[in-house]
């Protein structure tokens, strides 16, 4: 590859000056010693240092990556602008690369928004320079998409807390320093005993843990790609109250808006791998000849090619519009509907141009070891991380039901205005 394909080179509406320094930066070159790299941990430690990227999973004021303009005065903001980029690289580079970044990012933030001063300054400055890997340690055996009906307990002993549960599907569990860990600190949801109200959401609290502390098991699990991912397990595990990340209570909301500043990226990191496969597939069919063309010259090829790089660009575009508008309103703008579409739109757009770059290929495609057969197993796990396809459907639907119903409020409240002011101009 002699360039990337990123998004502020076509569409610099969206994007500021300092993107555009960053994506001179975001070259095949630089990012070489992560192609085809399979050593999760020497991936980890390139990141941060020589590659310095972590310094974008944490706001300027917490020593991260400067900001600049189009930013809100927000402390605990990040440019999610930069984090499309960065992942529209690494994932036409080494989707490996693109995982342990992101969930960098889901292991620090969390303690960008609700971590206390000691626990910024004795964890930050690890995470910028790659010594130092956390996890996001939210899934269970029998909570995915149901985020309120975890099992994984926290009660209060003593000054400080136990935790007992599991955590399973934790990308980054074998190379973690820290996990965030969210555990429920009242009843379960239908439990009138506790803290829960019937049929209400349990209260969930966020911890601090170390991934070596007594009471810690981590297993890690296989998968088709290069990928680290494992299972935790918390027996008896004894933290301070000072672990506590934010109020007792504020866990789930805490993990919310977490998602909500990385699902955009993950649009971003399926458009990487969307392009690698349309790059690969023109390759490949302007150079193989079939019944004495090239494959290129053939109407259907040509029409694959059309819709491949036409969902490509509608899926950019989407992701951009979310950034752009989470990076204008900061760490609380409500954006979940556009990067809802985005992640949804884009990670199925992902899925069937990387098909497409595998039938193109014929044969070929299927062989392991090829490029779009590796991108093939690698796109699926993005339709269902961070909220399946299916939840994003559901996002979407309650805010476009809750906008129109806002509209419809203020219309009645303009009505009646009106009819006031006919009133009195009637008398």
């Amino acid at each position: 590859m002699n360039r990337l394909a990123l998004s502020s080179a076509d569409l610099p509406v969206f994007f500021e000056e300092r993107h555009a320094a960053l994506a001179a930066r975001l070259t095949p070159e630089a990012l070489a010693p992560l192609a085809g790299a399979r050593d999760p941990a020497a991936v980890a430690r390139c990141l941060g240092e020589p590659l310095g990227l972590y310094a974008h999973l944490v706001p300027a004021a917490l020593g991260g990556a400067p900001g600049g303009a189009g930013l809100p005065a927000d402390p605990t903001a990040i440019d999610v602008r930069s984090l499309v980029l960065i992942r529209e690289a690494l994932g036409q580079v080494s989707p490996l690369a693109d995982a342990i970044f992101a969930v960098q990012g889901l292991g620090s933030y969390p303690i960008v928004l609700a971590g206390s001063d000691a626990q910024r300054r004795a964890i930050l400055p690890d995470v910028l320079s790659g010594r130092r890997i956390g996890a996001f340690a939210l899934t269970e055996p029998e909570a995915g998409s149901d985020v309120a009906s975890l099992r994984t307990e926290a009660r209060r002993e003593g000054d400080g807390w136990v935790l007992d549960g599991e955590k399973v599907l934790i990308s980054n569990v074998p190379l973690a320093h820290h996990l965030v860990v969210f555990a429920r600190t009242g009843a379960p949801p239908g439990d009138n005993g506790g803290g829960g109200a019937a049929g209400g959401r349990a209260e969930i609290t966020a911890f601090l843990v170390d991934s070596g502390a007594p009471g810690v098991a981590s297993e890690p699990l296989p998968m088709s790609v290069p990928h680290p991912i494992g299972r935790l397990r918390f027996a008896g595990c004894r933290v301070p109250d000072s672990a506590r990340l934010g109020e007792v209570g504020g866990g789930f909301k805490l993990a919310m808006r977490t998602l909500d500043a990385f699902r955009i990226s993950v649009g971003a990191a399926a458009n990487g791998m969307a392009a690698r496969a349309l790059r690969e597939a023109i390759a490949h069919v302007t150079r193989r000849r079939q019944f004495g063309a090239p494959l290129s010259e053939q109407q259907m090829v040509r029409a694959y090619l059309a819709e491949m790089a036409t969902e490509l660009d509608a899926a950019r575009l989407l992701v951009a519009r979310a950034a752009h508008k989470r990076d204008a309103g900061g760490a609380a703008a409500r954006v979940s509907t556009e990067a809802a579409m985005a992640k949804m739109f884009a990670t199925e757009a992902a899925q069937r141009i990387i098909d497409r770059a595998v039938q193109l290929h014929g044969g070929l495609g299927v062989i392991e070891g090829t490029e779009v057969e590796r991108l093939y197993r690698e796109i699926r796990p993005l339709r269902i991380y961070e909220g399946t396809t299916e939840i994003q459907k559901l996002i979407i639907a309650k805010g476009i039901l809750e906008r129109a119903a806002a509209e419809r409020a203020e219309d009645d409240r303009a009505r009646g205005e009106r009819g006031e002011r006919g009133g009195e101009e009637a008398r």
